[in-house]
């Protein structure tokens, strides 16, 4: 595993690379960021974009989503993987929002993981993204190029892996170093076969500020 100094090195060099590394899910606030976090799981940002807009146009509140049956809410997310499943899920989720907290998003993890749908990723994207907390959300860009860059063990699981980052980075970076990871693992380091030390090259040439 990478010294914490080498860690920092690997994050600010990918944030040379990806300067305007960012959420790349669509969104105007903290429903339609969580809905749309819900709805990317094994899916791509791109096709979740490519549908958010109709559907929150439709569906803009969680009375919204719940007053419209759960089947013409899968007719706008046929497109994406899994679209029943996240339907129903948006359905719960709404319906608890509305039970529990008002229609308002909690901005706590505990209470974000209360909700029908909600896993820590999902939870730790909307606590980042739409409340500023440090977080760090640990998807499959993450955990791949983690591993492979030596600063997580290739055995480590997703939660092992969000702590080791959070023992490796100062929490002011933590938020920032969850784009950067999967800005660098989407454009360059990919999940398809390349040469890797192109990549190694890139963060080396990439000499980064020293953070203090």
């Amino acid at each position: 595993m990478l010294p914490k100094e080498q860690t920092i090195q690997m994050i600010e060099a990918m944030g040379n690379l990806f300067p305007h590394a960012t959420c790349e899910l669509v969104h105007k606030n903290a429903f339609e960021l969580l809905i749309a976090v819900m709805l990317s799981a094994q899916t791509t940002d791109v096709s979740v974009n490519k549908i958010t807009p109709e559907l929150f146009r439709r569906y803009p509140t969680p009375e919204a989503f719940l007053d419209a049956p759960v089947e013409d809410i899968m007719e706008q997310l046929k497109t994406i993987g899994l679209y029943r499943n996240k339907a129903k899920f948006i359905k719960g989720c709404c319906r608890k929002l509305i039970d529990e907290f008002n229609g308002t998003v909690p901005n706590k993890r505990s209470e974000l993981e209360s909700l029908p749908g909600v896993g820590r990723k999902t939870a730790n994207v909307v606590l980042s993204v739409a409340f500023n907390f440090p977080a760090i959300a640990v998807d499959t860009h993450v955990e791949r190029v983690t591993k492979r860059l030596g600063i997580c063990p290739p055995e480590a699981t997703v939660r092992e892996v969000e702590e080791i980052l959070m023992q490796q980075l100062p929490k002011e970076l933590w938020s920032i170093a969850h784009h950067r990871l999967i800005f660098f693992g989407r454009y360059q380091c990919t999940a398809r076969n390349h040469d890797h030390d192109i990549c190694i090259q890139l963060l080396k040439e990439n000499k980064p500020a020293k953070v203090q």
